[in-house]
């Protein structure tokens, strides 16, 4: 019998530009609890890291992003928007 993938990870929240994760992860995923003009832009590698995503203008809600995110994960917010990210830290 197979092992079951369960898909679960840390639950990160923020409001403002910031790191979501200092270290490798990978992300599964963003939950939109609320945004006014809110826009995100994420960034592998830290503030100036690799830019993953354009810039993206969330409606409320889940969004299934599986990234890996070598060096950390950075996320950029525009407008006003609280944001949880789902990590699973230490893979990227």
């Amino acid at each position: 019998m197979a092992t079951p993938c369960i898909e679960a990870g840390t639950a990160v929240n923020i409001t403002a530009t910031g790191v979501v994760s200092p270290a490798d992860c990978a992300l599964l995923g963003f939950y939109v609890n609320s945004t006014s003009s809110g826009t995100l832009v994420l960034r592998s590698g830290g503030a100036s890291g690799t830019v993953m995503t354009g810039t993206i203008t969330p409606a409320i809600g889940f969004h299934r992003m599986p990234l890996s995110c070598p060096g950390g994960l950075h996320a950029t917010v525009g407008g006003t928007g609280n944001f949880t990210f789902v990590i699973q830290t230490g893979s990227a």
